[in-house]
């Protein structure tokens, strides 16, 4: 006769496997978001002077453009105006 042999289940555990929060303290915790903001601000101003810098940059070019230039931009028909 075959015996037929009982396998134990292993106990599942319903506890979650612990995460790098659970395992640093609240302090550290607190740093780390404190500093995680304070760089996407820096990010955020970044972006922003990037753009202030190109507007500025355009403004510019448009400042200095010679009446030729203007002119061949000039939606205008100036064949109609004669």
């Amino acid at each position: 006769m075959k015996k037929k042999q009982k396998r134990q289940q292993p106990v599942k555990k319903d506890e979650k496997p612990a995460t790098l929060g659970d395992l640093l303290n609240q302090d550290i915790m607190q740093k780390l978001k404190a500093q995680q903001l304070q760089l996407k601000e820096e990010e955020e101003k970044q972006k922003q002077a990037e753009l202030q810098r190109k507007k500025e940059e355009k403004r510019q070019k448009e400042k200095n453009k010679s009446f030729e230039e203007l002119l061949s931009e000039s939606d205008m028909d100036w064949n109609k105006f004669k």
